[in-house]
């Protein structure tokens, strides 16, 4: 649709403008603002198949270089503390943060003993919903979301998933086996792959209904430069023509009607209402970003957002190594944020969360939404995005949700390639980005 259109070639532009990774000479994150809640976010960027979509900072599995990087991990989130940071909970990201059990038990042991953790979430791979691995996040890990991107047996092998990760049907028996063990158990699936159907997307949702879950989400495939010849050639051309279609679709199977699967949680969270029918309370949603306007992060390629900026670790493990034992942080770079690039991140995410507050906007921002971002509002209320756009607040519409799902894609877009600047500071073996058949990019 021309509106999607549009607004992809706007937020790529503003993003490419605004999210340029400049140098910096600091050696610490900022201290920590007195009373401030904090989230802790961990990057464990060990893999062990590379998927040719993903652009996050990630490595082949190797033991020897895994355990002595999980070790400068634990020194890195000591040096938060010296800083005056405490966390009330932690996310752990990938790679693939299970890669290594003891490693990550070790590590998430450490936060409680030093830290005020009420829960931690952690992603993980279907191959780890097995023993020891339940039996050891059990207690660990409240909340956990496995990668499984879809059940199709075709679209997994295309990604190279099939043979490590084992069917869409095992992959389904296993989520059922391992959904006790957790507070929230979240299935994490892509639509609009190249080679995806209506039918095939139809038999995913099926499936997720039959999975037991308590949550899953639905979000678009997004690439980076870096990633966009490799992915072409393994999964095929991106078609945006029919990604509003496969939102209609996949939003209308699991939220809509008169007795919804899921609760709609943001535009593509959906988490599922308790077993007396009631909505969720409150529920947590397995993406950081929404739950903290600012975190600090710890581990190679992780991005800090504190203060207005956003600070890049080094993606080189061994120079990330290198800083971390001679006790300063990592950061090899930082993106500075305008009031305008703030106010509009806020636009973003409240949206994302399908409400904005705009008595908190203009209380946070230190004026109206209209007067800070009036072009931003002109477009979603020529596209009649708003459903409720009072005094108070502003809701979606069906097509107000589809254009911010575009917003956020490209949002989601330009923040990898952040990485792709950071990534293209690599020299040596590590600048060699590989994916799934092992061929750099």
């Amino acid at each position: 649709m021309l509106s999607e259109r549009i607004l992809s070639r706007l937020i790529h532009t503003m993003t490419k403008q605004h999210l340029a990774l400049n140098p910096t000479s600091e050696t610490m994150m900022p201290s920590a603002n007195p009373g401030q809640k904090y989230m802790l976010y961990m990057h464990v960027p060990f893999c062990e198949r590379l998927c040719p979509y993903c652009s996050f900072n990630r490595y082949p599995f190797r033991e020897e270089v895994a355990r002595p990087y999980f070790a400068n991990m634990r020194k890195e989130m000591l040096m938060l503390k010296d800083l005056g940071y405490d966390f009330e909970s932690i996310y752990v990201g990938g790679g693939t943060p299970t890669v290594m059990i003891d490693e990550l038990c070790e590590t998430l042991d450490m936060a409680r003993d030093n830290f005020n953790i009420r829960e931690v979430a952690s992603e993980t791979n279907p191959n780890h919903l097995t023993q020891p691995w339940l039996d050891k996040l059990q207690g660990r890990v409240q909340r956990l979301s496995v990668g499984v991107q879809s059940f199709d047996d075709d679209l997994l092998k295309q990604m190279d998933r099939y043979e490590k990760y084992g069917s869409g049907d095992v992959i389904l028996e296993r989520i059922a086996e391992a959904e006790p063990y957790f507070d929230s158990l979240n299935v994490d699936m892509i639509f609009n792959f190249p080679s995806q159907t209506e039918d095939v997307l139809m038999a995913d949702l099926e499936k997720i209904a039959l999975s037991g879950c308590r949550q899953t989400t639905f979000s678009p495939l997004y690439v980076s430069s870096a990633t966009t010849r490799k992915m072409a050639a393994t999964l095929g051309a991106m078609d945006y023509d029919r990604e509003y279609r496969y939102y209609q679709i996949l939003d209308g199977v699991l939220a809509g009607g008169d007795d919804p699967l899921f609760d709609r949680t943001t535009l593509w969270t959906f988490t599922r209402p308790d077993k007396a029918g009631k909505p969720a309370d409150a529920p947590q949603i397995d993406e950081y970003q929404v739950n903290y306007d600012e975190y600090p992060a710890i581990g190679s390629g992780s991005i800090t957002h504190l203060n207005g900026c956003l600070y890049v670790n080094n993606f080189s493990i061994k120079d990330y190594n290198a800083a971390i034992e001679s006790g300063r942080m990592s950061i090899m770079g930082k993106t500075e944020m305008s009031k305008r690039d703030l106010m509009r991140y806020r636009f973003l995410l409240d949206l994302y969360k399908l409400r904005l507050d705009k008595r908190a906007f203009e209380r946070d921002f230190g004026c109206s939404i209209e007067t800070g971002l009036p072009m931003e509002l002109a477009f979603m209320r020529l596209n009649r995005a708003f459903e409720t756009d009072n005094a108070e607040e502003l809701t979606l519409t069906p097509i107000g949700r589809y254009l911010t799902v575009v917003m956020y894609r490209q949002f989601l877009s330009g923040m990898n390639n952040l990485r792709d600047q950071a990534r293209a500071a690599l020299t040596g073996p590590e600048r060699e980005l590989l994916f799934g058949d092992g061929v750099p990019a």
